[in-house]
């Protein structure tokens, strides 16, 4: 396990870390349509939880106002000893309260006990405090993917950790 990895802030509510189920797909997609551009298809969803043998989705789960609802979600593929982030999100509403800080470091470390030793994922280049996030989780710039992103030809950047 990644000694480096940030205390995240306690969220203001009750979280529950747990593995996607199908029946999560709706507000998931919902989460991600609030948060990209250019939101994966529902039917992602559906493969990456029952189809996707690479694939460990994870939910961020709480009580509000009385019923459970997810918060948060993140989709990781775990291919030999790397991990790679393809997806994560926070609500809107939910944002700045640690749960995203949460969900990731609930994320890695299942996949290093699962055997990752490295991880990586892409941002927009134009998203500096997703970036900045990154690296209190000690990713590092290891590469640029020019025109990556299809709604507006932005740069990916690639950022990586190692154990």
């Amino acid at each position: 396990m990644n000694q480096n990895l940030p205390t995240c802030k306690p969220a203001n509510l009750q979280l529950v870390f747990r593995r996607m189920r199908l029946e999560d797909v709706l507000a998931v997609h919902a989460i991600d349509t609030f948060s990209f551009n250019m939101p994966w298809p529902e039917r992602s969803f559906r493969f990456e939880v029952s189809e996707n043998a690479a694939s460990r989705a994870w939910v961020a789960e709480a009580q509000v106002n009385g019923r459970n609802q997810i918060l948060g979600m993140l989709i990781l593929w775990l291919v030999v000893d790397e991990a790679h982030i393809a997806t994560f999100a926070v609500h809107p509403d939910f944002r700045r309260n640690g749960i995203g800080c949460r969900i990731i470091v609930e994320a890695l470390t299942a996949a290093f006990a699962e055997g990752a030793r490295r991880a990586f994922l892409e941002v927009r280049a134009g998203n500096t405090a997703a970036q900045a996030m990154y690296r209190k989780f000690g990713f590092e710039v290891t590469g640029r993917r020019p025109r990556y992103y299809k709604d507006n030809d932005e740069a990916a950047i690639l950022m990586s950790m190692e154990m």
